[in-house]
């Protein structure tokens, strides 16, 4: 029996000592642990704080100084946010922007407009001269020029078709005459289109009742326009001027059958065997 408790004895006291062995071995580990927890946190907090500042921080720009009210400024900008905007974004909502604080950021604000490319507006060509224009433009005394289109009280669309029968007529009536004749009864034409007591198309000009001789005697359907009289009919369309804008007559004297017109209207000009009347 005494040996049974003695052995019973020397059993806890084992187990008491193997407890305490334990114990011992858990106190070393955790300070190594606690150490590396401390490290990885501090890595951590280190880091955040790195990209904390980056996120925060400005781009070195180079910037001319700006100066407001004696104030010299020199903040760094940034390309779509100025430094200061970026400072107001990180202050709590009621706090308050102070004077120099706004003038500062106005004046970077001036300073990344100006920084901006400027758009340049393209202004249309002007008509090329030696090319018909696609519309006439016309007040109610004169026809005007591609230039002076916003004085124009009404203005009209030109056809190819109503081009050529325009040319035709020119070319029949002009042939052999001047450069300059073929201008002017190229003017009379458009003349008598702007005009309220002729018809209001070139067609319906050209082909009145008794009025150009080659509608009558069928000379207009078997000419063809050549080079000059092309490029006459265009400066005229253009606005080239050989006779005035109340000019819408005229005869050759010499080959006229009928010379009631140079009996009844004033003679304006004469350009080759032509005589213009208004």
């Amino acid at each position: 029996m005494y040996i049974f408790r003695q052995s019973r004895y020397v059993a806890l006291l084992i187990g008491a000592i193997l407890v305490c062995l334990g114990a011992i071995c858990l106190l070393q580990q955790n300070p190594d642990k606690e150490r590396e927890g401390n490290r990885k946190l501090s890595a951590m907090q280190a880091d955040f704080g790195v990209n904390r500042i980056a996120a925060n921080a400005t781009p070195s720009l180079k910037k001319p100084w700006i100066s407001i009210q004696g104030e010299r400024l020199d903040k760094p900008i940034l390309p779509n946010l100025t430094t200061l905007e970026i400072k107001i974004k990180e202050q709590k909502a009621d706090s308050v922007i102070s004077r120099s604080q706004h003038n500062e950021l106005i004046a970077e604000q001036v300073w990344l407009r100006n920084q901006a490319p400027k758009l340049k507006i393209m202004e249309p060509a002007p008509p090329d001269k030696n090319n018909p224009p696609d519309q006439l433009f016309f007040t109610r005394t004169e026809l005007l020029s591609h230039e002076d289109r916003e004085n124009a009280t009404w203005s009209y669309a030109l056809g190819k078709e109503e081009l050529l029968l325009l040319q035709k007529i020119v070319m029949a009536e002009a042939e052999g005459e001047p450069y300059e004749g073929k201008v002017a009864v190229a003017n009379v034409v458009l003349n008598r289109l702007r005009s309220a007591n002729y018809p209001d198309t070139i067609e319906e000009v050209i082909y009145q009742k008794s009025q150009f001789s080659p509608v009558r005697n069928g000379r207009l359907k078997k000419v063809t326009p050549d080079e000059d009289t092309i490029h006459a009919v265009n400066e005229a369309l253009n606005g080239r001027k050989e006779v005035a804008d109340d000019t819408y007559y005229f005869l050759s004297l010499k080959l006229a059958k009928d010379l009631t017109i140079a009996r009844t209207k004033d003679k304006t000009k004469v350009i080759g065997n032509h005589t213009f009347y208004k």
